[in-house]
């Protein structure tokens, strides 16, 4: 068989291995960010002092008119301090 055809067979073996290894660390990346922003999601919500309730009202509200929200125009009864 051609030299050349087996060191070009051998390359891109070696290009699937090294591509497979960074799709997984991509991943595992990914995961992590993932983790990372949901952590900072929590601290915001335990920050504010949120309960559930609240928390899907916030979101809700946000959904259907974010201008309300930054203006804290969300209904006094679903956002009450504890």
């Amino acid at each position: 068989m051609n030299a050349k055809i087996n060191k070009l067979r051998s390359e891109l073996d070696k290009n699937k291995n090294k591509i497979s290894e960074l799709q997984s660390r991509n991943r595992e990346i990914e995961r992590q960010i993932t983790e990372l922003e949901n952590n900072d999601i929590l601290e915001l919500i335990h920050a504010h002092s949120l309960d559930i309730t609240q928390l899907a009202v916030l979101i809700q509200t946000m959904k259907t008119d974010p201008a309300a929200v930054m203006r804290g125009e969300m209904e006094e009864s679903d956002h009450e301090e504890i």
